[in-house]
Formats: C-alpha cells, sequence, structure tokens
C-alpha cells in the first residue's frame, strides 16, 4: 500500500512537471508579451533563472525603449549572475550602469559588474588579466559613488586582488629562477621589488636576486664571469644595507665571499698580465 502510494505520487509530480513544461513552451511560442514579461518576473522569484532568460530573450526588442526596459535589463543581469556566469553577468551589469546612469540601480550594478569579475578572477597561479580587470572595476566604481556602502568593501578586495597579482609576479620570478634562467629571474625580481615596494616578499626577492647574480655568473664563459660577480657583490650590498638582520644572512655571506674571492684572483691575473 505504502509503496502505491509513493508511486503514485511520483507519477503525479511527473505528470506536473510535463503540464508545466508544456505550458512554458507553448508560452514561448505565444504572441503575448505581457504574459511572458509577467512570467519571466515570476520564474525569475522562484529562481528558474533558465527559463527567466529564454523570455526576457523574446520580450527585450518588444519593450525597448519602453518603461519596462529597465527592469528587464536588470534582470537579464541578474540571471547570468545567479548561474555563475560571471563574465557575461559583468558584460550586461556594466551596459546596464552605461544604459541608465541615472537609474536608482545605477550604483549597484556596476558594483556588481566589478563583484562579478572578482568572482570570476582566479588563483594566483593562473592568468590574472579578470583580476585587473576587476580591479580597475573596482576602482571605477569607488570614483563614481564615493560615499557608497559597498566602498570599503570595495577597497578590501581591491587590497586582496593585489596581493593575489603581487604573489603571481613574485611566483613568476622565482619560475625563471628553478627553470635556471637567472637573467630573466633577476630582471623579474628586480621589476617585483619596484613595484611592490612593500611587499611581505621584498627580503626574500632581494636574496635571491643575489643568488640569481651568483648562478648567472657560474654558469657564465670566463671573460663574462667577473663583471657578473661584482654583480652578485654589489646585490649583496644592496641586501645587507636593507636588511642587516635577515634569516638569509649567513648564506648571503657566503656567496659574497666566494664572488669575492673570483673578483681578487681575476684582478691578480689581469696584473700579472
Amino acid at each position: 500500500m505504502f509503496k502505491t502510494r509513493i508511486t503514485l505520487i511520483a507519477f503525479v509530480l511527473i505528470l506536473t512537471s510535463l503540464s508545466s513544461c508544456g505550458r512554458f513552451q507553448k508560452l514561448l511560442k505565444s504572441n503575448d508579451y505581457e504574459e511572458k514579461y509577467a512570467m519571466a518576473i515570476e520564474f525569475y522569484d522562484l529562481e528558474k533563472y533558465n527559463k527567466t532568460v529564454q523570455l526576457l530573450d523574446q520580450v527585450t526588442p518588444i519593450y525597448r525603449g519602453t518603461d519596462k526596459a529597465e527592469n528587464i535589463d536588470f534582470l537579464y543581469a541578474m540571471c547570468h549572475y545567479n548561474q555563475k556566469d560571471y563574465i557575461l553577468a559583468s558584460y550586461y551589469f556594466k551596459r546596464y550602469y552605461q544604459s541608465y546612469p541615472k537609474s536608482a540601480k545605477a550604483e549597484e550594478a556596476l558594483y556588481m559588474s566589478a563583484y562579478a569579475n572578482y568572482l570570476d578572477s582566479p588563483r594566483s597561479s593562473l592568468d590574472q588579466e579578470t583580476t585587473v580587470d576587476a580591479i580597475q572595476e573596482m576602482k571605477l566604481f569607488i570614483s563614481r559613488f564615493p560615499n557608497s556602502e559597498k566602498t570599503i568593501l570595495a577597497k578590501d578586495l581591491i587590497a586582496e586582488m593585489e596581493s593575489r597579482l603581487e604573489l603571481k609576479s613574485f611566483d613568476m620570478a622565482k619560475l625563471y629562477f628553478k627553470m635556471n634562467d637567472f637573467k630573466a629571474a633577476i630582471a623579474s625580481f628586480q621589476a617585483f621589488i619596484k613595484q611592490y615596494q612593500s611587499s611581505i616578499y621584498h627580503e626574500e626577492a632581494m636574496f635571491l636576486i643575489i643568488k640569481a647574480n651568483y648562478e648567472y655568473a657560474i654558469n657564465s664563459i670566463s671573460i663574462k664571469q667577473e663583471e657578473r660577480f661584482s654583480e652578485t657583490s654589489e646585490a649583496y650590498v644592496d641586501f645587507i644595507s636593507q636588511f642587516p638582520e635577515s634569516k638569509y644572512l649567513k648564506e648571503a655571506e657566503k656567496i659574497n665571499a666566494v664572488a669575492l674571492t673570483y673578483i681578487k684572483k681575476s684582478t691578480v691575473e689581469e696584473e700579472e698580465i
């Protein structure tokens, strides 16, 4: 008896679903755009975003330039956002803001455009193009709405994303080092330090410049070694001037000692010649 009731309930649910799908398909073919608009809002409230988008696609050209157009465009962006299609969501929120800059929802739209890009931005090991876009969007939002309640949150998100870019830049320089491309590593670490002077990785970056210069010198042809060992020693002097009590100090001193020994030896050989 119990199994029979369960089977009956399941059958009723299937019929209801089929009936609902049938009504929706009929609505899509209908020319009643008022009903389509009303049902799009109803489906949105029911979190049936795919059906909402299908209906909005049909009513958008009909209501373009009318009072309903603004609401349609905002709902369209929200549907993509709620479906986690953040690239399209950002695009449609930005387009909404540009189309209705004086709207009551303009502030929210511009923020959501930036926030959607933020949600789409990947971890630091991956390409950060979306992160850069999100930072620019957040800064635009702050400049347009400096008194917004979301300004503090926007600044926090910018700081988070900039930290991600900072780590990406540092990791890229380290990758060059691990690949034994010491010339590229030196240039990348120097560029990193110039861009992120207050970075938590500043000390390590300066130490790795010493190591990269040393390895570059060791692996160079003989006529280039003296110059590159000199650059190693110069990097050491810069390092200890900024971090005299560094945890890398002992290793840095050993590298510098080898560099100075080679420089002294080369000088003596040149004098003898």
